[in-house]
């Protein structure tokens, strides 16, 4: 594992390694095949600085006003000793807490290492699974950890309650409204598939010192501003379908060593920063490097990867630019010219191609008939 991380530390270079959170582990599980993520997302590169270098940028993340917006919200919900939360989770809940400790682990004993935070993470909620009393413990940005194709991943959920009857909630603090009990479809799916990859981190922790995993519950509590307000309202979200979504895609990852070991050793994507911090690597250099990285573009990657663009470019002529049905019904055919080529009678497919094949000439067909008609 030393070996593969100091790999993984020489691609990515000089620059310091880019944090992962749930999002990012979300959209990761979206394109589990992808080996150029895989790789990009183990050696914590910065995906977003290389696009736009590369010339390829897409606008990502949250704007400047919507992160202040949700820090502002989150401090609200969070102060004197998260007050608002405990109101929320006595009221409108039911989850009773007639007594509260509070332990708050952005830093610990002034130390902000991730390890020294994850630690005593794990010392916290280990005491608080053995533990036979039944008073409820807040943990204010506790340090999860996680695999992701064989490299360990830090979390840092907003919040987790060890509530009373001896269950584990995860609380996901967002500033989109609920309005009227209803919210953004959109958002509220991404709140549940993040939240879950902290359910499933928290139980996989769990696990570890023998514990029932079940410990955790499958309810997230989503704490939204009311109405046009900054008044804070809560929800339980159901995660159990999006916990066996994250654990297959998980599973189906591919190996991160298993990719390495077919990458030269000499392998980096570092942007060679000058003392302002502006990049020199040349273009047609870093490209190259690259292209030995193999991607799996599908339509989907430009909303879920800063490097959807580049792969998209490199895509051009392939059937996977036209998103995985169109791929997966010309299986075994791979560029436009191929199938082309099938439809029109001009190649002979192969014993792989003939289902295909006979699809695409049928289409020709039809598109002729129609072409003819009109004119």
């Amino acid at each position: 594992m030393k070996d593969i991380n100091a790999r993984l530390d020489r691609i990515r270079g000089s620059a310091e390694p880019l944090k992962h959170n749930a999002r990012t582990i979300a959209a990761l599980t979206s394109n589990p095949g992808c080996a150029r993520r895989a790789v990009l997302d183990g050696a914590a590169v910065d995906k977003q600085a290389l696009a736009e270098h590369l010339g390829f940028a897409i606008p990502f993340g949250m704007s400047n006003f919507a992160l202040a917006r949700g820090n502002a919200f989150e401090a609200h919900v969070k102060a004197n000793g998260c007050a608002q939360l405990l109101r929320l989770l006595r009221e409108q809940l039911g989850l009773p807490l007639p007594e509260v400790s509070y332990d708050d682990l952005n830093s610990v004993a002034g130390h902000e290492t991730l390890e020294a935070r994850y630690l005593r993470s794990r010392q916290l909620l280990a005491h608080a699974a053995d533990s036979n009393h039944d008073a409820g413990t807040l943990f204010d940005h506790p340090l999860l950890r996680i695999d992701i194709g064989g490299r360990n991943v830090y979390l840092e959920p907003d919040l987790i309650a060890f509530q009373l009857r001896d269950r584990f909630h995860v609380v996901e603090i967002k500033s989109f409204p609920i309005i009227d009990r209803q919210a953004d479809g959109s958002k509220v799916a991404a709140a549940a598939i993040q939240s879950s990859v902290y359910v499933l981190a928290l139980r996989d922790l769990l696990t570890q010192w023998g514990a029932d995993p079940e410990l955790v519950s499958h309810q997230v509590i989503l704490v939204c501003p009311e109405d046009f307000s900054n008044w804070p309202t809560a929800a339980l979200l159901d995660v159990r379908k999006q916990l066996t979504v994250v654990r297959r895609q998980l599973a189906r990852l591919t190996s991160i060593d298993t990719i390495m070991s077919t990458l030269p050793a000499g392998l980096t994507l570092d942007l060679r920063p000058d003392e302002t911090g502006k990049a020199t690597r040349p273009v047609a250099e870093l490209v190259d490097a690259l292209g030995q990285l193999e991607a799996r573009y599908a339509p989907e990657c430009l909303a879920t990867c800063e490097m959807g663009r580049f792969c998209r470019a490199g895509a051009q002529g392939q059937s996977a630019a036209l998103g995985r049905s169109v791929q997966e019904d010309l299986a075994g055919i791979d560029t436009f010219s191929v199938a082309l080529g099938l439809a029109d009678g001009t190649l002979m497919p192969g014993a792989h191609q003939l289902e295909a094949a006979q699809l695409l000439r049928l289409a020709d067909a039809l598109r002729q008939e129609c072409l003819g008609g009109v004119a």
